[in-house]
């Protein structure tokens, strides 16, 4: 397959991108995905999930952004910039000094930060039922961040109506019970 952008090369970069539920493939050689930066995913003409990971990262919070400067694992002393040029985290505890921006990065990758799998047949009800509360909680979390407060006590308390086990089906959970 030819290179998209200059017709002339081997295509050795192939990159899908998902957005809104419209894939889109684009076919490039090394030389124009460099140019197009990329350059972070062509290693030898392949692309690992670490250098996948640097390129998400570079892209969320590039190397002197703000956002980055002064980020430093508090236990190895990894900066975030380190952390770009290699794709790998130094211990245990960068996980916690860089999870903003991991966080950031893996809601880029899988649209979550956490995994949610598939509903198995039986318990595809409760399954989803979780999978919801999951999803209003990291809802919360973004929230609170951005310092919505009144958003956040919306959404905290959807969460407890939908964790309420004697919730009614037509919606009259946990406010409708007598209080006193």
């Amino acid at each position: 397959m030819k290179c998209q952008q200059c017709s002339a090369a081997e295509a050795t970069v192939h990159i899908k991108t998902i957005k809104n539920d419209k894939v889109t493939e684009l076919h490039l050689c090394e030389g124009c995905a460099k140019e197009r930066g990329f350059h972070s995913m062509v290693t030898q003409g392949k692309s690992s999930l670490a250098n996948q990971i640097i390129w998400m990262a570079e892209k969320l919070y590039p190397a002197g952004s703000e956002a980055i400067s002064g980020v430093q694992c508090s236990h190895c002393g990894l900066t975030y910039s380190d952390f770009l040029s290699t794709g790998r985290l130094g211990c245990e505890v960068c996980y916690r000094d860089f999870e903003k921006q991991l966080k950031q990065i893996l809601r880029k990758i899988h649209g979550s930060v956490r995994h949610t799998g598939k509903a198995p047949g039986k318990e595809g009800d409760q399954f989803e039922r979780r999978r919801m509360i999951q999803k209003l909680h990291e809802d919360l979390e973004r929230a609170i961040e951005r310092e919505e407060y009144e958003l956040a006590a919306e959404i905290r308390d959807r969460i407890r109506n939908i964790e309420t086990p004697e919730a009614a089906p037509n919606g009259a959970g946990a406010g409708g019970r007598d209080q006193g």
